[in-house]
């Protein structure tokens, strides 16, 4: 079972292929056709030659026999090629919204419909139609969902990122496409990279609906998360010293880091970036980053932008859009944390693993521990991978929010192992 996407322009199709179930169908017939061979073997073979009236009888006896058979085997075929459909459909997932809903949009329902190809059967794929990419746990926000898509064709879109994310924090990744203008936001004031990483970036120039705050002074003052306390500020806060500044032996610094890898680190990939502050630093040593962000409680995506920097707009639940072994670097702070659910984060980490390449680092920033059994199954699941420690430090530090209270960091430097 499965499914391969395919770029059309700036578009993702996704396509149906020949499995296991279609080469089963394919034993069956040949199995059918080769009974009905051996029953007309011996219907014409085993009936005594000196009485002609008892052959045509037997003959006519064995014949209706036959029929009989191979009727029962051609309604076998037919209803296993059903279950075979239906158990493909259940596991690839993209059919389980049932587009005959009468309260889902019509612009949904335009969207899940199937396009077979116009040459049919694709000989080097066995693709035979084309289905769109929608996430598999977007049925269980079906109303939501329908909400996200009623809006008037070709015309301006509705101002509902928010319920996008809402639908994309439950699973219902990927979003499907629409068919409407998205509100553009003037881009002025923008400064020239490399000016931008370090300049104050304008209130007008990103989104605030959905927002609780409608500034970013509002949003200095208040801790959005353990990496993103004042991150906005680059005048008054410590967001400008981070990564060449240490405060605590948690705090690595990138030149030292760096240095672990003898100057082979170009591409890296930041994990909750926050800000983009980590992208922005490596900019700075011509390496360049990708930041993974989400606009939760403020305007990351945009801000990281605007500062001349890549953000990807994507939850952690999604799998990497990145090919194998294609990253340098992979830096990660608390923002990697998916909660009690150890087998998530085992699967994220595969698939971080996935995305580095032999000889790569894995820079563990600063992982905020909640209890000793935390970091002991952290420790655990990481030394399965049989990364080389170059640099590991479990440390305690003083919540950044003000309160007072000693809190267990891990920070660590892990080089990934050729594997063969």
């Amino acid at each position: 079972m499965g499914s391969v996407s395919l770029k059309i322009g700036d578009g993702t199709a996704r396509f149906k292929r020949a499995t296991f179930c279609s080469s089963a169908v394919n034993i069956l017939m040949l199995f059918s056709v080769i009974t009905t061979n051996l029953f007309a073997l011996y219907a014409f073979t085993s009936a005594p030659r000196n009485n002609q009236t008892h052959l045509i009888q037997h003959t006519h006896k064995n014949i209706s026999m036959i029929s009989e058979h191979v009727s029962l085997i051609v309604k076998e075929i037919a209803s296993s090629q059903r279950k075979l459909a239906r158990m493909e459909k259940e596991l690839l997932g993209y059919e389980t919204i049932d587009i005959s809903r009468p309260n889902l949009a019509n612009e949904l329902k335009l969207f899940l419909q199937h396009h077979q190809l116009p040459l049919g059967k694709d000989s080097r794929t066995g693709i035979t139609e084309m289905v769109a990419s929608v996430g598999h746990s977007c049925d269980k926000s079906a109303d939501l969902l329908s909400q996200y898509m009623t809006y008037k064709a070709s015309g301006p879109c509705p101002d509902d990122w928010s319920l996008g994310q809402k639908l994309i924090l439950r699973g219902c990744e990927p979003l499907p496409r629409r068919r409407c203008f998205v509100k553009s936001v003037p881009k002025v004031g923008l400064y020239r990279f490399p000016v931008s990483l370090w300049k104050p970036v304008s209130d007008k120039i990103v989104t605030w609906s959905g927002l609780g705050c409608k500034s970013f002074e509002c949003l200095n003052k208040k801790k959005l998360s353990r990496e993103c306390v004042g991150c906005f500020d680059f005048s008054n806060g410590n967001e400008n010293q981070r990564f060449v500044k240490g405060r605590g032996k948690n705090d690595f610094l990138i030149d030292e880091v760096l240095a672990l890898a003898n100057g082979g680190i170009r591409i890296g990939f930041d994990i909750g970036g926050g800000s983009g502050t980590f992208a922005a630093r490596m900019a700075e040593r011509n390496v360049t980053v990708i930041t993974n962000t989400l606009n939760v409680d403020a305007p990351f995506s945009e801000f990281i932008a605007a500062r001349g920097l890549f953000p990807l707009y994507l939850s952690l639940d999604h799998r990497f859009p990145f090919y194998d072994n294609v990253f340098d670097l992979v830096h990660a702070s608390s923002g990697l944390d998916v909660g009690d659910k150890p087998e998530k984060f085992e699967f994220l980490m595969f698939d971080i693993d996935r995305i580095l390449r032999a000889g790569g680092l894995f820079w563990l920033d600063n992982f905020y521990c909640a209890n000793d059994e935390k970091k002991t199954s952290l420790t655990r699941l990481i030394e399965r991978f049989g990364y080389k420690k170059l640099k590991w430090v479990v440390g305690e530090k003083v919540d950044a929010a003000g309160s007072g209270k000693s809190e267990i960091y891990l920070s660590a430097v892990l080089q990934k192992p050729a594997r063969v």
